[in-house]
């Protein structure tokens, strides 16, 4: 029996001034959350089923929760190592001052506490400002059009934090949220009605129109004067066996002690996130397999044809996997219920469109070692196609048979 039932045994409806009254909103939000409601939407993006906004929205955050967890520690952890490394000239900024307050426990890179709180305090800003610039943008909309600003931004502010590099700076996280919020999603009636992904939108916009902050050696560990490349421009340019001599192996990229931004770098918490939203089944496993094959499958053909000068066609599909934002575009990105295929045969070949295309734009465009946002918003644009060819398959199929 749900919690609403139960309730409306003791006091039918819920009656204004009743005894139970001032508990009902409560008792909504709880029953919303982990019980099934008796009532539909009317309106797209949820039509037919009774899962509703809120819960969806709410396991798509908790799902980021181990990806937050590590990318404080990873960031402190990074930041902590190179100061050690660069040592008194390096020692500036009011987070360096906060940290030397707590003596030599605050910078030590073999203290896991110290490296999630040097790694917090440079999470925090920048989550405050997107809260604060997103959610202006959300409310003037919401005002405008006349509805209530709903959780659909809680989830794309906190995967816009998660694939940014903690150096950036703050007004760019705003111009960047404001991008993906306004031309992202609120140009097209908002949430559930955007074809492609916010977060993805406002990063790839801070990307083209500011590569100097987004992309080069040293905008990945948040220290002045330091500069280290990402594992995948190491492997751009010496393939795979050059991460050796950087120190990288497979273990540091999988559990992501390596650099890259706030929230890509662990494998293992894009997987326990994934898992979750699999059996929450706000994922849809469809998209999952599809990317994995599309991935593996066009790996494996560009390591059988091989190549004398570019050393990524020897990449294996398992190191693409774990470097770079492979892992959390999967968990979060490709799974995106809104902008991904809607059909479940359409949903086999967007993954593997996502997978195709993260490979060809990491091996053959040497100028982008990446590649998982671009392809990404590549399938947002012809998931529609996609499900309107296999619609038409359908329908060409049930009239020849019975015809």
């Amino acid at each position: 029996m749900g919690l609403r039932s139960y309730l409306d045994r003791i006091e039918p409806g819920f009656k204004p001034g009743g005894k139970y009254h001032k508990y009902h909103s409560m008792y909504e939000m709880v029953e919303s959350v982990l019980y099934t409601q008796k009532s539909v939407t009317t309106a797209a993006p949820h039509a037919r089923t009774f899962t509703d906004m809120k819960r969806i929205m709410t396991y798509v955050v908790i799902a980021t929760i181990p990806c937050i967890l590590w990318g404080l520690y990873n960031t402190g952890f990074q930041a902590n190592t190179a100061l050690a490394a660069m040592g008194e000239p390096a020692m500036q900024g009011w987070r360096i001052g906060l940290m030397q307050i707590l003596g030599g426990f605050g910078l030590n890179p073999a203290n896991p506490i110290a490296c999630l709180f040097h790694g917090l305090l440079w999470f925090l800003p920048i989550y405050i400002v997107t809260l604060v610039v997103g959610g202006i943008w959300e409310v003037v909309f919401a005002l405008v059009r006349g509805h209530e600003v709903n959780e659909g931004f809680l989830v794309t502010s906190m995967l816009y934090v998660l694939i940014l590099p903690a150096s950036i700076p703050l007004w760019q996280v705003a111009l960047g949220i404001s991008f993906g919020v306004v031309i992202g999603k609120e140009v097209f009636g908002g949430t559930g009605k955007n074809f492609l992904n916010p977060a993805l939108v406002g990063r790839a916009f801070l990307y083209f129109a500011y590569p100097a902050q987004m992309s080069g050696d040293s905008v990945w560990t948040p220290v002045d004067g330091f500069s280290g490349a990402t594992a995948l421009a190491v492997t751009a340019r010496d393939g795979v066996p050059g991460l050796a001599g950087t120190g990288i192996t497979f273990a540091d990229a999988f559990w992501g002690t390596i650099q890259g931004s706030i929230g890509e770098t662990s494998a293992i918490a894009c997987a326990i996130g994934l898992i979750f939203l699999l059996v929450t089944r706000i994922a849809n496993w469809r998209l999952v397999v599809g990317c994995i094959a599309g991935t593996a499958g066009f790996s494996l053909l560009l390591n059988l044809i091989g190549s004398d000068t570019n050393p990524m066609f020897a990449m294996p599909f398992w190191w693409h996997m774990v470097l770079g934002g492979w892992a959390f575009g999967l968990a979060f990105m490709v799974t995106e219920p809104v902008s991904a295929s809607h059909t479940n045969v359409g949903r086999y070949w967007y993954g593997a469109l996502v997978g195709f295309m993260v490979v060809m734009i990491r091996v053959l465009n040497p100028a982008f070692p990446e590649g998982m946002m671009l392809a990404i918003l590549f399938a947002n644009i012809f998931a529609p196609l996609i499900d309107w060819f296999v619609v038409r398959a359908n329908i060409a199929r049930r009239a020849k048979r019975n015809a």
